[in-house]
């Protein structure tokens, strides 16, 4: 898929563990873990703004277009 979720660069930026982060988004850390690593296939916008208010940031700095067909693990096909 060509969108990429940085969200584990964001959460060393603010250091901050998936753990802190499930409990101040409400998320399940298996959710929160399945978005960290590349596995969801889609996100709501109310999820997606809770976690840009707990690290202060934009939408921009956690999803990335990445052109081109990759594969589940992030590596083109």
């Amino acid at each position: 898929m060509p969108i990429v979720v940085n969200l584990d660069v964001m959460m060393a930026r603010r250091k901050m563990s998936l753990n802190e982060l499930a409990s101040r988004v409400d998320l399940t850390l298996a959710n929160l873990s399945i978005l960290k690593n590349n596995h969801a296939k889609a996100v709501r916008f109310t999820t997606l703004e809770a976690i840009c208010r707990a690290l202060d940031c934009q939408p921009g700095d956690i999803l990335e277009y990445v052109p081109g067909d990759l594969d589940e693990a992030g590596a083109p096909e």
